[in-house]
């Protein structure tokens, strides 16, 4: 349980007696529970040090502040790196005077992490993190007190959160890691120390801000670059995708791969998709076949399966474990299904896209029995990939879907690429944003239909399932 002791002891190297108990950290005021502490920080919208006092009545013990509060609040001023020669620390609630209020959390996570006796499996990629991340730890929890990042807590801020989380009886924690740019996977390694390491895939998203999936790879490599060595250290590599197979040259950490082709130490096939009631295959590892069926939706997550079961063999699981974690989780994340007023089956995929996910969307799509109609807004961040991915989705659309909506300007790019790949004029629509669909999809739209809604999250698209919802 971390204490004021901890965290003074984080920020000056000195432990001074101080018993008292810290319940988590957060940033934002509204999320504060008693006992927290607050860190205060600076954005382009709104500041932290602007609801300290909102934090303190919602019972915050303390606040990690970077500007001087002292005639507000108690405060004790640690800018130096050191407490003050003649310290008093303050009655609850004060404030924490620091250089950098986000570096302090960071650095308080990462002494934090570093004092605890716990296994940590870090997971990125491209696509299927999270719902990799979820299914990882539904499985490891079959055995071992497990905390995983809560929502998409996977960055410089939102991992220091969850590391505070952790406990002295915490015996696993399975952390998302986002990446952004270069650097950003090594700095949150540094801070969380992980011994697993998941690599679901290396795809296009980011590529505008990466720079080229070249650097994508690379930056995601960085994960298995700071595992330790084998045996303590073990990189759990797609080998489907090459980019991370190759990464096996990166690390010191003993190789596990899995994947469909056969060569992978755990590998599946006869994969049937039973739309929304799952999907069936066969698993294999070693000298021993499974005949498994579980409650994840797509044929595209087997591959999440494989990555969850590679995880709780690698940490000593029986197969029995493994098994009853896969088929007794309820993970299936940014996924939900509505009906309208009509009775069309509406799929909400609406969170994000990237080619790679909007590819097994639409999979997903042809597995279920109806009118099939694909409502596919622009997919952000490629970079220069951006034609061809919006290409080779319109070209799946065309072999998918009955009815084609695109959305965006993006959009009109699947429109076209769907057309030439034969599929007929009158069946694809485009429009510019998502005000008009739900309009145009209500006088549309008959009891035989099925509707994937998937776009970028900047478009929007929940909007149109909001609206459909609304009047159903």
């Amino acid at each position: 349980m971390l204490r004021l002791a901890d965290v003074l002891e984080a920020l000056t190297g000195n432990r001074p007696e101080a018993s008292l108990i810290i319940s988590e950290a957060a940033v934002d005021s509204r999320q504060v529970i008693p006992g927290a502490m607050f860190v205060a920080l600076p954005g382009e919208h709104a500041d932290g040090h602007d609801y300290l006092a909102s934090a303190f009545d919602r019972g915050a013990h303390i606040a990690l502040v970077q500007h001087d509060c002292s005639a507000q609040f108690p405060t004790l001023d640690l800018r130096s790196g050191s407490l003050p020669e003649s310290h008093q620390i303050p009655e609850p609630p004060f404030c924490l005077w620091v250089e950098d209020s986000l570096a302090a959390l960071q650095t308080i996570a990462g002494f934090w992490r570093q004092r605890l006796d716990v296994r940590v499996i870090g997971i990125t990629g491209s696509v299927g993190k999270s719902t990799t991340k979820e299914l990882v730890a539904e499985v490891l929890g079959q055995r071992y007190r497990t905390l995983k990042n809560p929502g998409n807590l996977n960055n410089e801020i939102g991992l220091p959160l969850t590391l505070l989380q952790l406990s002295e009886g915490t015996q696993r924690a399975v952390l998302e890691m986002g990446f952004f740019v270069p650097g950003e996977i090594s700095f949150l390694c540094k801070l969380a120390r992980p011994q697993v390491g998941v690599i679901t895939n290396v795809g296009t998203v980011h590529a505008e801000r990466a720079g080229s999936q070249e650097a994508i790879a690379q930056g995601k490599g960085e994960l298995v670059e700071a595992l330790p060595p084998s045996p303590e250290g073990v990189a759990i590599l797609n080998y489907d995708d090459p980019w991370v197979r190759g990464m096996a040259a990166r690390t010191k950490a003993r190789v596990f791969y899995y994947g469909l082709d056969p060569r992978s130490h755990l590998w599946a096939d006869d994969i049937e998709g039973l739309g929304l009631k799952g999907i069936r295959f066969q698993l294999h590892v070693r000298n021993e076949t499974l005949h498994l069926r579980v409650p994840l939706i797509g044929r595209h997550s087997v591959h999440t399966v494989l990555r969850a079961a590679a995880v709780g063999l690698v940490e000593g699981l029986s197969w029995q474990e493994v098994i009853d974690g896969l088929q007794h989780s309820l993970t299936q994340l940014r996924l939900a299904t509505v009906r309208t007023s009509s009775g069309a089956l509406i799929i909400d995929d609406s969170y994000n896209a990237s080619p790679e996910s909007t590819l097994a969307a639409l999979n997903l799509l042809s597995e279920i029995e109806g009118n099939k109609v694909a409502v596919l807004g622009d997919m952000l961040e490629l970079g220069p990939y951006e034609q061809e991915g919006h290409e080779i989705v319109g070209v799946r659309a065309a072999e998918v879907a009955n009815q084609l909506v695109t959305v965006g300007r993006l959009g009109n790019l699947i429109a076209k690429a769907a057309r030439q790949a034969g599929m007929p004029a009158q069946s694809i629509t485009s429009v510019e944003d998502v005000n008009s669909v739900a309009e145009l999809l209500n006088g549309m739209l008959k009891s035989e239909d099925v509707v994937l809604i998937k776009g970028s999250h900047g478009l929007r698209m929940d909007r149109i399932v909001s609206s459909l919802e609304a009047e159903s």
